[in-house]
């Protein structure tokens, strides 16, 4: 059997059969049950891909969007030529996988095949085109929110924006968790957001089940592939991998590391030697908001100040901006001073707690204050928070090899083999 014909392969190499049906009757209670409104319209539930077909030579490749994977996945915008719908296909070479490397894709496109839920990014057309594995999602016309903040929001977002996309992340992990999974890859660069304002979570190659034999555990103990691009993001009781395992709210840990990152336009800890990042971990230390400029305001001088990450009204921001950017229009080098809202500050307190059993599970974290400003928004709302961000999109007779130039696509995409 190859690795490609996923339709003969059983579920249960994902989950033991005797709680499949569990899973599917949780899976329909999310998709008729109470949506909220801030990260889906009320016209649709998902998108559907099921119209279109499963023949490579019915896309065109438009210009690349990224890479995942450990950079053996390239993303692309196409087109379904006949429809002229854009999606987005994510591309791997199956030569070059390693044996734990196919079994992680082949996990993935089985749990696509399992999970239904809003907010989660999943896909249903699945085939190959030669040696190369073809994944076929919804285009994500804002990317990701790791790609926003290099791109538009270089001293981080304003508040209603994080917490708009952090309640999509949160109503996801709800449901995975509620399905017996730790995500175990939670971060900005898996945070989607389609052009109509939806927020999705991918990376669900990562996803490791908490079912054994048939129960559910509270301690799992593997290690996730690829862990050293993740370790900002894990949680102290993932990196220690002691006796005591690590649970669902290890991804509650790692969204509180996205809440700082999406704050400062930064990822904790990640300047910091592994080593010593482990021992800051496993000494309970995190970072914190910076409310305090740290040089004095009248230091800045006539730097022009940003209003990237102005806030909306519920902490307004006292002085924004790069303190030290390079002629090259770099990254910022120092932290922009804010001041943060409280019910901010009490989130990323409950979320990165050293001790798991004090975090609060992800449901719990939905009712959370700072979350209560998602009810007031719209789709139009949302359109003026990603402000001046725009969704991309394509001409519509574009070579492969000339992509439209956008600050989203700034590489062009080398044409596919044979």
């Amino acid at each position: 059997m190859s690795f490609l014909d996923c339709s003969c392969i059983s579920h249960t190499q994902v989950q033991p059969i005797s709680i499949e049906d569990h899973y599917e009757d949780v899976s329909n209670q999310y998709l008729s049950g109470d949506v909220s409104t801030s990260t889906l319209p009320r016209t649709a539930t998902r998108d559907d891909l099921a119209e279109l077909s499963a023949d490579a030579t019915h896309y065109q490749l438009l210009s690349e969007l990224g890479r995942g994977f450990n950079n053996l996945s390239q993303v692309c915008m196409a087109r379904h030529t006949p429809s002229g719908k854009l999606v987005a296909v994510k591309s791997t070479n199956l030569d070059q996988c390693t044996e734990d490397e196919l079994l992680q894709l082949l996990n993935e496109v089985l749990l696509s095949r399992l999970f239904q839920h809003p907010n989660l990014l999943t896909s249903r057309l699945v085939f190959s085109r030669c040696c190369q594995l073809w994944v076929l999602t919804p285009l994500m016309s804002y990317g990701s929110a790791d790609t926003l903040l290099r791109t538009y929001f270089p001293d981080g977002m304003s508040e209603s924006l994080i917490a708009y996309l952090l309640h999509g992340v949160l109503k996801a992990l709800e449901y995975l968790h509620e399905m017996g999974y730790v995500h175990r890859g939670v971060k900005a660069s898996h945070v989607l957001l389609s052009g109509e304002g939806r927020v999705y979570l991918s990376g669900l190659h990562s996803l490791y089940s908490m079912v054994r034999d048939g129960r559910r555990v509270r301690s799992v103990y593997d290690m996730p592939q690829h862990s050293p691009a993740l370790l900002p993001w894990l949680s102290p009781e993932l990196l220690r991998q002691d006796l005591h395992g690590y649970g669902v709210k290890s991804d509650i840990y790692s969204l509180g590391i996205v809440a700082c990152e999406l704050v400062s336009g930064r990822v904790p800890f990640q300047n910091m030697h592994p080593t010593q990042m482990l021992l800051q971990k496993l000494r309970g230390s995190h970072c914190c908001l910076l409310d305090v400029t740290p040089f004095p305001l009248g230091e800045l001088g006539g730097l022009k100040v940003s209003r990237s990450g102005v806030d909306s009204g519920i902490g307004e921001s006292v002085a924004t901006g790069s303190l030290t950017r390079t002629a090259t229009n770099e990254r910022p080098q120092s932290p922009a001073p804010k001041n943060h809202s409280v019910t901010l500050h009490n989130l990323v307190q409950v979320c990165l707690h050293p001790q798991p059993d004090r975090r609060p599970s992800a449901s719990a974290l939905l009712t959370h204050a700072f979350f209560r400003q998602v009810k007031r928004h719209t789709r139009d709302s949302f359109l003026s928070l990603m402000y001046p961000a725009v969704p991309f999109s394509s001409p519509l007779d574009t070579p492969i090899s000339c992509p439209p130039p956008h600050p989203l696509l700034p590489r062009p995409l080398l044409p596919h083999g044979p």
